[in-house]
């Protein structure tokens, strides 16, 4: 819990007058003049206003600066896990898919890939009217396009970038499945598809891509 400014400045003014007049304690005289030391001590105080003003501002400082950084990666944290369990339930519905139609949406576009997963186009793009393989609802659309009576409408992930899928884009396509995966939180990703359908696991911008399923 982050300390309030006011109590800060308290404490650095106690911790300076009790230190302050500790030391006059520790010196030789009366009584009186020990008092009358202290009292002077305590009144000096007022003259370290502006060392207490910076010692409070480093303090708060630093402690918002902890707090920030745990914020932003509890966040981080949060979009990776809700993306991972997105992948999954899309890698679901598309085996779910492949069983009804025969096959996975061939596409490379995101739009086909909405469309055939909520039932209104067929592997090879013919249209087609069976029941949806997921809950739209329960998925981010770019710009909160609906994919029922927008057809150009896109799956986005947690960071609002397009969700990357490939199936058959390309001959011959050597892969045994499909590509589905998330940029990840720096949005990067190697241009294109290595020749048969193969992602680039090795490229520098695929290194916190999140994949629907285990890399091939």
């Amino acid at each position: 819990m982050l300390l309030s400014f006011d109590f800060c400045l308290q404490f650095c003014r106690r911790w300076i007058a009790t230190g302050i007049c500790r030391r006059v304690r520790g010196t030789a005289g009366n009584l009186a003049q020990r008092r009358s030391r202290c009292v002077r001590a305590k009144a000096c105080v007022r003259g370290f206003t502006l060392l207490e003003l910076l010692v409070v501002i480093g303090l708060v400082a630093s402690l918002c600066a902890i707090a920030i950084g745990l914020g932003r990666r509890a966040v981080e944290a949060g979009h990776i896990a809700r993306a991972q369990t997105e992948l999954s339930v899309l890698s679901a519905a598309l085996e779910e898919y492949r069983r009804a139609c025969g096959d996975y949406p061939q596409t490379g576009a995101g739009a086909e890939f909405l469309q055939a997963l909520i039932g209104r186009l067929g592997p090879t793009g013919e249209t087609i009217s069976i029941h949806g393989f997921i809950e739209a609802g329960k998925f981010s659309m770019e710009n909160a396009a609906d994919p029922f009576s927008d057809s150009a409408a896109v799956l986005v992930d947690p960071w609002g970038r397009r969700y990357v899928y490939a199936y058959k884009t390309e001959s011959p396509w050597s892969n045994a499945g499909y590509v589905l995966y998330s940029m990840g939180p720096d949005g990067r990703d190697s241009a294109g598809l290595l020749n048969g359908g193969f992602v680039n696991h090795s490229a520098v911008e695929n290194a916190d891509n999140l994949y629907a399923n285990q890399p091939r």
